[in-house]
């Protein structure tokens, strides 16, 4: 079979490398366009296309999808399937119509929940506890064709957004792979999404970090590792930055109540507990503009970090 993949980011690696050993015919790989990166804005090729020319396969990145220009070059290459793994673009009818097996994409979710371009993101975000990764049909809309498999993965309260993201790369892998296996075999089946109960998870924003301190503990926590590694959770300490890199729902507060949430009730070896619209958190670790990142009781060992103070 003559795939054409489609795929940017590090998620869809693993996407590619399975069908690669799986020995298909990797005709081409589409990616998006290089793009500055880091504090000299060099140019960065995306990691699907450090891949594919280290496996000698042919790259193609297009500014657009939707041109004339691009629509030829792909019916010359002749795909009989693609596949796409966070390519990052809708793509048109003429596209989807030039392979005569469609399109499979791999998608980051249990749909038609999260439908868009943070699935993993948001899953931990607003508390689930178990997410996935389902292969679908692509059509024009978004993330809204045809399901053909899923598999399941459970979300621990401590996990994240890294952490699942690494996980559900290698989960996306092996049911492409158990996909395209069952197209050939001709036992794919295809099951239409209820609309109905469609979700969607929106790109994520840098600002979605900052923290609303009056939200629950649990809400605050979900988004400090919901945001990492990128964007990062965040406050503001006497008007420094102050990044969150790591929580817990805090269990008994002691000596500490009725305090207005943001408020740093109590700081020491074991962490940084702060007041929230319910409760509190511990924060475990955390990194100033001004140090690198370092747990709680790392930092105040050099670092005054003054109780009763209000964060945010």
């Amino acid at each position: 079979m003559r795939i054409v993949f489609m795929g940017t980011p590090e998620f869809a690696v693993p996407s590619l490398d399975i069908l690669v050993k799986e020995g298909y015919e990797i005709a081409a790989v589409i990616t998006q366009p290089d793009k500055p990166k880091g504090r000299g804005n060099k140019l960065a090729a995306p990691p699907v296309k450090e891949y594919a020319l280290a496996n000698g396969i042919k790259v193609l990145q297009p500014a657009k999808v939707k041109t004339q220009e691009f629509v030829e070059e792909l019916k010359q290459i002749k795909p009989d399937l693609l596949v796409t793994a966070a390519y990052g673009k809708i793509l048109p009818k003429d596209v989807l119509d030039i392979p005569p097996f469609g399109c499979i994409n791999v998608h980051g979710s249990l749909l038609p929940k999260y439908r868009g371009a943070a699935p993993i993101h948001w899953a931990i975000i607003n508390g689930e506890k178990v997410t996935g990764i389902t292969t679908m049909y692509t059509d024009i809309g978004m993330d809204t064709g045809d399901m053909l498999l899923k598999a399941e993965i459970a979300i621990t309260l401590d996990m994240t957004v890294g952490e699942l993201h690494d996980k559900m790369a290698l989960l996306g892998a092996e049911v492409l792979r158990d996909t395209i296996r069952r197209l050939k075999e001709g036992t794919l089946e295809r099951t239409p999404q209820d609309n109905d109960e469609a979700t969607y998870a929106p790109i994520i924003q840098k600002d979605l970090g900052l923290i609303d301190w009056s939200k629950t503990s649990l809400e605050v926590h979900n988004l400090v590792r919901g945001t990492n590694p990128w964007p990062g959770a965040y406050t503001f300490y006497k008007s420094e930055r102050m990044r969150i890199w790591k929580t817990e729902v805090a269990v008994g507060s002691g000596s500490c109540k009725n305090y207005k949430p943001g408020t740093i009730c109590r700081v020491g070896k074991d962490g940084m507990l702060v007041a929230t619209g319910d409760g509190f958190v511990n924060v475990l670790e955390i990194q100033m503009d001004s140090s690198k990142r370092m747990q709680i009781g790392q930092y105040i060992v050099g670092h005054k970090i003054d109780e009763g103070e209000i964060l945010g």
